[in-house]
């Protein structure tokens, strides 16, 4: 009977501790941003909005010191906020670009073609390299550009979802 409550604690220990040695070897980071598309919004003309990433800053710790490496886009999603029941019909492109102090601006995520009546989408991934110098330095913006197919009858309010992963550095 003590072997095997010994066991089960030790088979205990040694899942949590998997677990715990999982997470800590990548994590994911989120970002959001809203972005309002005015009604005044031309169509078949690229607009620009920006955002200070401040969340993003509070997780990698806005510094070089930041003990991660091999950060990368894992995900990045774009949804109506408002009006309810809203759709991305309306989009011809999105993209999603970042950059920090001191760095160029890097595509991150993009959709092109966009026909849909959904009111979320996932963009596609540009995973052409590691974003640790740009997410690591202070001051993280994100610039999301999009093209209207036409102009909206209202004001819409979009959210860009995005996630980042890294690893711990050694």
């Amino acid at each position: 009977m003590k072997n095997m409550f010994l066991t089960a604690a030790v088979a205990s220990v040694a899942l949590v501790s998997c677990g715990t040695v999982q997470s800590l070897v990548q994590n994911t980071f989120p970002y959001t941003a809203n972005v309002l598309v005015s009604t005044g919004v031309p169509a078949d003309k690229e607009v620009s909005s920006t955002a200070t990433a401040s969340n993003v800053q509070t997780w990698f710790g806005g510094n070089n010191n930041a003990k991660i490496k091999d950060v990368r886009i894992s995900d990045a999603k774009v949804s109506v906020v408002s009006p309810s029941g809203g759709s991305l019909n309306a989009f011809k492109s999105i993209k999603v670009y970042v950059s920090s102090s001191g760095t160029g601006e890097r595509l991150i995520a993009s959709r092109s073609n966009i026909s849909t009546n959904a009111s979320s989408v996932n963009l596609d991934l540009e995973n052409s390299g590691f974003l640790d110098e740009v997410v690591k330095s202070t001051g993280l913006t994100v610039r999301t550009v999009y093209e209207l197919k036409n102009q909206t009858s209202s004001d819409m309010n979009i959210k860009i979802a995005l996630n980042f992963s890294s690893i711990p550095a050694n």
